[in-house]
């Protein structure tokens, strides 16, 4: 069985071992072979395969020049694969009403459609079998696809494509182990995945959750300040929310372990001397939100969950700086603007959620203005509108 790799780099094996070694790799030839690969069971026309693949080249009759480098591919192919009386078990090229198209024959197999089959398949079926599924699909992706040829613009798409089909398998799959408390799993497979998408910030989280599931806390520390470290060498970025609140799970693991007694955890627990509302992680958010769905479902208390947007004006980009600069001033006016049994979190670069208990409908419109007023009042340059809508905590309408 013929077996080609796109994931990484590029090769042909028969029985595991490499057909390619020792031949002489012609650039164009090699390059007709990965975009008829990549396009494969579509129709191609002459004249789209040469814009795409020579581009710089200005040829007289594209047609001729490229019937003359399909014969220098097929002979190529000739060469290398056995039983050369009968290719067509390995590829066939046809050309057909002024268009080419290139098959695989049922004696081939390519990685990529491997890829797309195990996840399709995984999709489909019970988590135990999907896990599996999942996990071969994942070992197959060591590598951007075709990831020895950088420079081609009609290979970007492609190559996005596959990736994010990776991160979402991945990142699905993590969930589940997640679920199932796997958490060994999860750090072999995010291990496995940083080597290849070292700046994905979600799979460090992962990756760090589960090494303080484990008990592994200066591991989660090292590898925080290994990642933060990282994003601002590599990209001037600083920690978004969910790092800083991964920050806090390690720091409060660490806390945690040290021995107190009952007086430091009755201090730990008192709340502190503030009039204003309550802002918190968007994990203890969670946990409020959920406990207050609960009461109101038995006390029929009149909650409300809130969502609050930053929007920039104009459809206007601005810097990371104009940002946390916003995102400040609409922190301390929720603070202000809430009321002290009111609760609210970050849920991520420009938008805030609170939970306004006992709050009376017809008053809505009023802790939103207010909002609103001391926003605009509080920032210096006013370059964001701010939105806020509001529902009754036990609605099945989800305003996040």
């Amino acid at each position: 069985m013929l077996y080609i790799k796109t994931f990484g780099y590029f090769d042909i094996r028969l029985d595991g071992k490499s057909l390619l070694e020792g031949v002489n790799r012609s650039y164009k030839i090699f390059r007709l072979f990965e975009y008829l690969l990549t396009f494969r069971g579509k129709k191609l026309l002459p004249e789209s395969i040469v814009e795409n693949l020579w581009q710089d080249n200005e040829y007289t009759d594209p047609r001729s020049a490229l019937r003359l480098q399909i014969f220098r591919l097929k002979k190529m192919l000739d060469k290398i694969l056995p039983d050369v009386a009968d290719t067509t078990k390995y590829y066939r090229i046809k050309f057909s009403n002024g268009y080419y198209c290139f098959e695989l024959g049922e004696q081939a197999i390519l990685d990529a459609e491997e890829f797309h089959d195990y996840i399709e398949k995984g999709d489909s079926i019970e988590t135990d079998e999907a896990i599996e599924l999942y996990k071969k699909a994942l070992k197959l992706y060591n590598g951007p696809y075709l990831a020895d040829n950088s420079y081609e613009m009609w290979l970007v798409p492609v190559r996005n494509h596959y990736n994010r089909l990776y991160i979402k398998t991945l990142l699905k799959l993590l969930e589940i182990l997640k679920g199932r408390e796997e958490y060994s799993s999860i750090i072999e497979l995010c291990e496995d995945a940083i080597n290849m998408e070292p700046y994905e910030e979600i799979i460090h989280i992962y990756l760090m959750e589960a090494m303080l599931k484990l008990g592994f806390i200066k591991e989660a520390l090292d590898h925080y300040e290994y990642i933060t470290s990282l994003l601002y060498k590599e990209m001037r970025v600083s920690p978004s929310l969910r790092l800083k609140s991964i920050y806090r799970k390690i720091k409060g693991y660490y806390s945690e372990k040290k021995e107190v007694t009952i007086d430091g955890i009755r201090e730990k627990l008192e709340e502190d001397n503030y009039q204003g509302a309550l802002l918190c992680d968007s994990d203890t958010f969670k946990v409020l939100l959920n406990l207050q769905k609960r009461k109101g479902l038995r006390d029929e208390v009149s909650d409300f969950i809130g969502l609050i947007t930053l929007d920039p004006k104009d459809n206007d980009e601005y810097s990371e700086k104009d940002i946390k600069n916003a995102v400040k001033v609409m922190t301390r006016v929720l603070e202000k603007s809430l009321r002290k049994g009111d609760v609210f979190s970050l849920w991520n670069d420009s938008q805030a959620v609170a939970i306004l208990h006992k709050a009376k409908e017809d008053g809505l419109n009023k802790i939103g203005n207010r909002i609103r007023k001391n926003f605009y009042n509080n920032i210096q340059e006013n370059k964001y509108r701010i939105s806020i809508k509001f529902l009754p905590l036990t609605s099945k309408n989800n305003v996040l």
